[in-house]
């Protein structure tokens, strides 16, 4: 399971994330320590969990620094207004499906 979703990383505040990614780093750097000092890992893939969310917390950052995550944030919201827009749609397309569908069984039978 994730530490961190992304829009969790996201509301925090570059403060939040600065403080997050050093308890993250060190928590990590203990891990490994216990990994090559020969000791068992009750989790082992609690380093791939915290990687990740590492990399996660920096992209987010290195975003909004460069002024992206305002774009991908809104690009996101456009889906959104599709979707609540496609199943009014649906019905017809599930009319002209039953259409041709009914259209092909009488050629069929009028060929026969």
């Amino acid at each position: 399971m994730a530490i961190m979703r992304i829009k969790e990383i996201v509301a925090m505040s570059s403060e939040g994330r600065a403080a997050k990614l050093v308890d993250l780093r060190a928590e990590l750097a203990r891990i490994r320590t216990m990994i090559n000092a020969g000791g068992a890992v009750e989790n082992p893939t609690r380093v791939r969990e915290l990687r990740k969310t590492i990399a996660q917390i920096l992209t987010v950052e290195n975003e909004k620094k460069l002024g992206i995550r305002q774009v991908i944030v809104e690009a996101e919201e456009k889906p959104k207004k599709k979707a609540e827009k496609a199943p009014e749609k649906a019905p017809a397309a599930k009319k002209a499906v039953a259409k041709k569908v009914e259209a092909k069984e009488t050629e069929e039978t009028a060929s026969q």
